[in-house]
């Protein structure tokens, strides 16, 4: 009932926002990106895609915003922005001539009714899998929240491969034909590797599921197959995506998996281009979806040879017991599992265990810059840790 009540007053906001803006998002071309998994990586393709094409873009994404070549801060922990934040943005894409606005959405946002008022050319579907079940409560309320966004674009693109497909029967025959477009890796897809070949620096399947989806935003609006090539041969993850750190006697990966299908998408994908063994360091919010934790250490524990449980925003939880839960889904034990609360005592320990031709998969945090400790905001920076822990290493 409260969360309701909240939606109300979201509502409230994004209906001023949208009047006092003027309904900014009328003036644009707006593409959403919605999904478990996948969301920034997609997102961000696209509006490489654009931009290399000549066009005046603005993008929002876990990231940040950025509209044409200025940068704006949207806060710690953030993706879709509050009603009004939003609407400002958009309202300032609209000044700057930007032609397309492209908006990484998540569900809460959509519950929340803070997209309220934008008018999607474009709905992507990314995939939907375990998540935010704290909030939502169950799957299907969760699956209804993502699938919202199809239903409201003018165009849906979806992943004909994800399990969910089937369930969104509805939506399709609801849809113009010529406005429900698939993309996968299957030839019973609309754009796939078959009918729209392409070369890429990203691994995994999980990668070309992110560029098939942009591929197929950017044929929508009339993008040239030249140029879509030619943009993601040259295309590099943004930081925290499968990022690659270090490389000298053993590897260092960071990614900001943090689901049960990210981790399954990651760790099998890193795991056979390495002889060596693979460290994974990683934890699991704390005051946030908690099935989740056991999921996670049974999907590591399939992969990796050593398992460095260890904080990740835990919000005032109990670190200890985040770690007991994520361990106790490791049925058989299959990896060696170490309880390092401190994270970065962690990443140093894994770092220093390292041997020639081991990788170490640190996963959770990536981009952020902040650690929610007790309920509050502390600088963190992941990158600045490892490099420390390397220095540190090497010194010796």
């Amino acid at each position: 009932m409260f969360q309701k009540v909240k939606n109300i007053y979201h509502l409230f906001i994004a209906f001023f926002a949208n009047i006092f803006f003027l309904f900014p998002g009328r003036n644009l071309t707006v593409i959403g990106v919605t999904g478990t998994d996948g969301k920034t990586t997609t997102a961000n393709i696209i509006h490489t895609i654009l931009v290399e094409s000549g066009q005046k873009v603005a993008i929002i994404s876990s990231l940040g915003a950025q509209i044409d070549k200025d940068h704006f801060d949207i806060g710690f922990h953030v993706t879709t922005p509050s009603p009004f934040a939003l609407q400002k943005l958009i309202f300032l894409a609209k000044r700057k001539n930007a032609k397309y606005f492209i908006l990484e959405v998540t569900s809460h946002a959509i519950d929340q009714k803070r997209i309220w008022g934008i008018p999607f050319k474009i709905g992507v579907l990314t995939n939907v899998t375990y998540e935010h079940l704290d909030y939502h409560k169950t799957y299907d309320s969760y699956f209804k929240a993502k699938t919202k966004l199809l239903r409201d674009a003018k165009t849906a693109i979806v992943n004909r491969d994800d399990g969910t497909y089937t369930f969104l029967v509805d939506i399709k025959r609801a849809k113009d034909p010529k406005n429900w477009i698939t993309y996968g890796l299957s030839d019973s897809s609309d754009i796939n590797p078959g009918t729209f070949p392409f070369k890429t620096k990203l691994i995994g399947d999980f990668n070309k599921y992110n560029i098939l989806a942009a591929i197929s935003v950017c044929k929508t609006l009339g993008i040239s197959d030249e140029k879509i090539r030619s943009s993601v041969s040259k295309y590099i993850n943004p930081i925290g995506r499968a990022d690659i750190v270090h490389t000298s006697d053993f590897t260092v990966i960071v990614d900001f998996a943090h689901t049960p299908n990210a981790f399954e998408q990651i760790l099998k994908t890193v795991r056979p281009l390495f002889s060596g063994r693979l460290i994974h360091v990683f934890g699991s919010a704390g005051k946030r979806d908690s099935s989740k934790r056991p999921m996670m250490g049974e999907i590591s524990s399939q992969y990796s040879d050593i398992m460095i449980l260890t904080a990740e925003d835990p919000r005032g939880e109990d670190v200890g017991k985040i770690m007991d839960e994520i361990a106790d889904g490791v049925k058989k034990e299959k990896s060696q599992i170490i309880k390092i609360p401190e994270r970065y005592e962690a990443i140093e320990a894994a770092i220093n265990m390292a041997k020639k031709d081991d990788v170490v998969l640190i996963t959770g945090k990536a981009h952020e810059k902040s650690m929610n400790i007790k309920g509050q905001e502390e600088v963190w920076d992941e990158y600045e840790v490892i490099n420390k822990a390397l220095s540190s290493r090497f010194k010796k």
